[in-house]
């Protein structure tokens, strides 16, 4: 391979050294002209090769000749790769970025300090207070550190995040490759470390043993750092695993258990045994220096920390209309139970893919508490398009009951689904020849492929084998319904198209019907296609026009467009115009007239303003209203055994439907079983209680599903996490395993003096400061 063309630097101009800002400058124009291979002459210039942001994703090779000064690759881009070839000064690394930094010799004080992403590679030893403070983003690989030799004092003080890898070659001190005391304060990473030392801080870390896959993947990178060091023949010395040993933090809970304790604790087994009793001014005064209690604990508080876990709905469970407990499931994930995960969607919809993967505005997303702090919802499509795979629950044998279900849409389908899951047998009714409904029938597959709703109608199919199709009822047919079943659902949803009372308004589709002769190709809209109604259904239709070939697609409206999301994008992104307000006087064979005069060119006039229930069949004895059927919240009707769901109730979203079909199957379910309501009513938490600050805000899109959950704040739902055990200056908070399972966190009455940290530090908002009753 040919020898890159390096572009030299010089730190001395005209014979006099110049200062590292110039040098800096110079470095950073050279990287805009699009240089790529730099080699600097350094004469103790500080900050070469940091922040080489010109570069964009072109990496960029900068070779450094001569004493390097401080901050060698701080604030460095993972596009840069910097290599000294002698030793370094401070700070190499300083909140490396992503930066790849090798030095071809020592380096001192403060190597890696608070580094985030990137590798750092040191051919000897290294001075005081390395690897402190550095971080870990898991969307990003942690941040690496490997010395030849050994590490000075204070190593990874705070280390909060990387791994360290200490060889032992050559050491400064042969009897302590590590320093004196190490990872002081450690709450996260892994140290690996071959050869002697004389102790680390046992509050914060513990040995841990090296499995296979840690010693693979030791042994791997070892071969890389020794290539890039230039000391490929030290690999076969280096490679003996049983001179290794590993360094891992202790949790928040093994910290409280064994390590922590109290300020009276303190004060009489460190504080009075290192300087003697009365501390700094025993020697000088007489008098009880006893400490006195300003902050009172126990029934004198005035403030008691509260573990209020669960007790709150999360935002996200809140807006979503079928109830799913969102954030339930994105602990799952983080948890590695994926098809967990994906099945717990099915007891609340059995569409988690096709709606909550494609076609849902997405409500809890944008209820999401992340955007408080402008950080993008957690995307529960992610999980929503795995969840085709969802398998089918297990079922409880059949109760003897049987309800009849009178509509095979998304509502009606929910409603038999959750019946059957409780145990009682439904028959689903519908006129048409397919199940599925307007999901079957009417929405384009653009929005969402065949082979995903093909798919959950047919787990829907195998849970509810008892469907009667192109069943159109009468109202006769319906009373002996009534008579044989012992409850009946209606979720025939609004069938009717709205019309406009306007001259030539029978040269128009409606919406239903274009989108469903558009499923199969069925129909021939010509060049210019005018849309009246401009809300969700007015965009599917101007999809699938311009799918169909139309080159002109204009939506009108006589206000605002209601439309919205997906939809409304998907309608523009296919270029159609959206006019307001406008209104119409008549259609021609060729054209949308308005009340201005204004002729708008039309092939083909499509009315999309609404549908209504067809309910000719209903009993008189069920109650309706403006075309609709009047229900209470669980959606009985004025007949106790009628319940009544959808859009026959209200128009509304596919999810709407799924959310009134599972509380009417709870209704029915406590009738037939003649049980009462226990239902819990939860209140949704405040957004303010929720502590944003542990997530990162650098995130523009989610790009997996493990993403997801790791960034999940969990409103409302301890994540066990430990920072309250961790914050809490009086030691006073305690993890408890429950002898049914699960674990709690308690307040130590005698302990706690109702500061409120564990409540400002909680990332999920479960603790809560209450004023103490028992003073009053």
């Amino acid at each position: 391979m040919n020898e890159p063309k390096w572009t030299v630097i010089e730190g001395k101009v005209n014979g006099r050294r110049i200062s590292s800002r110039l040098l800096e400058e110079t470095i950073q124009k050279a990287v805009a002209e699009g240089h790529r291979h730099l080699e600097v002459h350094a004469l103790g210039h500080h900050g070469i090769g940091g922040r080489l942001w010109k570069a964009g994703n072109k990496s960029v090779h900068v070779r450094v000749l001569g004493p390097s000064g401080q901050r060698l690759g701080s604030l460095g881009f993972p596009n840069t790769f910097i290599e000294v070839m002698g030793p370094a000064s401070d700070d190499v690394g300083w909140l490396n970025a992503g930066a790849h930094i090798v030095v071809h010799g020592h380096a001192t004080n403060g190597v890696a300090n608070g580094m985030a992403q990137g590798k750092i590679y040191i051919a000897g030893n290294i001075g005081a207070r390395g690897m402190t403070m550095t971080k870990h983003n898991p969307r990003f690989s942690p941040p690496e550190l490997w010395v030849l030799g050994s590490v000075g004092d204070y190593f990874g003080e705070f280390m909060a995040g990387g791994i360290a890898v200490v060889c032992g070659v050559d050491p400064q001190d042969p009897e302590n490759v590590l320093g004196f005391r190490p990872l002081v304060g450690m709450v996260g990473g892994m140290v690996f470390f071959r050869g002697p030392h004389a102790g680390y801080s046992q509050v914060d870390a513990r040995m841990e043993t090296i499995d296979d896959a840690l010693w693979e993947w030791l042994s791997s990178n070892l071969k890389e750092f020794l290539h890039g060091i230039g000391k490929p023949e030290l690999l076969e010395g280096l490679s003996r695993r049983g001179e290794w040993r590993l360094l891992v933090a202790r949790s928040p809970q093994e910290k409280a258990s064994s390590f922590r304790m109290s300020v009276s604790q303190f004060r009489a087994e460190v504080w009075d045994r290192e300087l003697g009793k009365g501390g700094l001014i025993g020697d000088l005064v007489e008098f009880d220096r006893s400490p006195i209690p300003l902050i009172p604990t126990g029934e004198l508080r005035r403030f008691v920390p509260v573990w209020e876990n669960r007790r709150h709905k999360s935002p996200c469970e809140n807006a979503c209309p079928s109830g799913i407990p969102v954030h339930e499931r994105w602990r799952l994930i983080r948890e590695g139970k994926l098809d967990e995960a994906v099945d717990l969607a099915l007891r609340y919809t059995p569409f988690p893919a096709s709606v909550c993967g494609y076609l849902c505005p997405n409500l809890c997303m944008q209820s999401c508490t992340r955007q408080n702090a402008l950080m993008p919802a957690v995307d529960i499509t992610l999980l929503g398009k795995a969840s085709v795979s969802a398998k089918s629950p297990d079922l409880p044998g059949l109760s003897g009951k049987r309800v009849a279900v009178i509509g095979g849409g998304p509502g009606g389908i929910s409603t038999a689904w959750q019946l059957r899951m409780k145990g009682h047998e439904a028959v689903v009714f519908d006129m048409a020849d397919t199940l599925g409904g307007k999901l079957a029938t009417v929405i384009p597959r653009t929005r969402v492929p065949s082979d995903v709703i093909d798919a959950e109608l047919e787990r829907a199919r195998s849970l509810l084998p008892q469907v009667q199709l192109e069943k159109r009822l009468t109202r006769a047919e319906m009373a002996a319904i009534r008579a044989e079943y012992d409850a009946v659902v209606i979720a025939t949803g609004a069938q009717k198209p709205r019309m406009l009372p306007v001259p030539g308004v029978e040269r128009a589709h409606s919406a239903l019907e274009f989108l469903r002769r558009a499923r199969t190709n069925d129909i021939d809209c010509g060049k210019n296609v005018v849309v009246i109604g401009a809300g969700n259904v007015g965009c599917d239709v101007a999809t699938e026009a311009k799918r169909l070939g139309a080159q002109r697609i204009t939506l009108i409206d006589v206000q605002e467009p209601a439309s919205f999301g997906k939809e409304r994008q998907h309608a523009q992104a296919a270029g159609a115009i959206f006019r307001y307000p406008c209104f119409t006087q008549a259609i021609e064979t060729d054209a949308v007239v308005l009340t201005t005069g204004e002729r708008i060119p039309a092939d083909t006039v499509v009315i999309s303003i609404g549908d209504v229930p067809d309910l000719d069949f209903l009993p008189e004895d069920v109650k309706t209203e403006r075309g609709f059927i009047v229900t209470d919240a669980d959606g009985r009707t004025s007949a106790a055994d009628v319940f009544a769901i959808g859009d026959a109730v209200r128009p509304g979203l596919l999810t709407d439907a799924i959310g009134m079909g599972r509380k009417a199957a709870e209704a029915i379910h406590r009738m037939l079983t003649r049980t009462s309501e226990s239902r819990e009513e939860r209140s949704v938490i405040d957004k303010g209680r929720i502590s944003l600050e542990y997530f990162d805000p650098r995130i523009e899109r989610f790009e997996d599903i493990d993403a997801c959950g790791s960034q999940c704040a969990s409103c409302g739902t301890c994540r066990d996490c430990g920072v309250c055990v961790a914050v809490c200056p009086q030691a006073a908070i305690e993890r408890v395993e429950l002898p049914t399972g699960g674990y709690e966190y308690r307040s130590i009455d005698d302990r706690c003096i109702g500061c409120g940290f564990c409540v400002g530090a909680c990332p999920c908002g479960v603790w809560n400061l209450v004023e103490n009753f028992r003073m009053e």
